[in-house]
């Protein structure tokens, strides 16, 4: 009888295991919204050079081309930075779920910032890239607001601010983490 419980929990303790390879269907989605995210930015980018050509032949035409091209570039950097989060996000959960991408820790000419070894290290790398996403998405608004009250421009002066600031904490602790391993 005690062999028989032995035999159903390694059977159950093996599926257990085995369950956590439907980590892959979230990594095949994270890949391909981030393919798809980067043909959004692609053809944002296109949209600008397409219409650049008609700008150029009529001042009217440029001024609004001048604010539609600003508009579709920084959406552009907006969808090819979250296509980066989701890059990372994809590759960092084969390799602590999966399997470790063998090629990728051989891989000498480009960084490392897809090689992830833990949860933290994951968590990092995408908590920078989405500061940065929501920094070019208050870019974006704040482009395209119209001030038309002094409090407005004092919003405006405190969201730079508090963007300020939040990229020098996060140099801060990257210069930390850095100098804290050299030690």
């Amino acid at each position: 009888m005690n062999k028989f419980f032995g035999l159903i929990e390694q059977i159950f303790e093996r599926i257990l295991w085995e369950s956590r390879l439907m980590v892959i269907l979230a990594v095949i989605a994270s890949i391909f919204a981030a393919l798809t995210l980067t043909i959004v930015g692609t053809y944002d980018i296109y949209l600008v050079f397409n219409e650049m050509f008609h700008a150029f032949s009529d001042p009217q035409v440029y001024e609004n081309f001048h604010k539609d091209a600003i508009t579709h570039i920084i959406s552009a950097i907006d969808a090819y930075l979250i296509s980066t989060v989701l890059l990372i996000f994809g590759i960092g959960l084969y390799e602590l779920f999966i399997s470790k991408i063998d090629y990728a820790e051989k891989e000498t000419k480009s960084s490392r910032i897809l090689v992830v070894h833990s949860l933290d290290q994951l968590k990092d790398k995408l908590a920078k890239v989405i500061v940065m996403v929501l920094i070019v998405t208050f870019f974006k608004h704040a482009v395209s607001f119209k001030y038309e009250e002094v409090l407005n421009l004092l919003y405006l002066s405190i969201g730079i601010l508090l963007i300020a600031l939040t990229i020098y904490f996060l140099a801060k602790s990257h210069h930390e983490e850095e100098h804290g391993s050299e030690e």
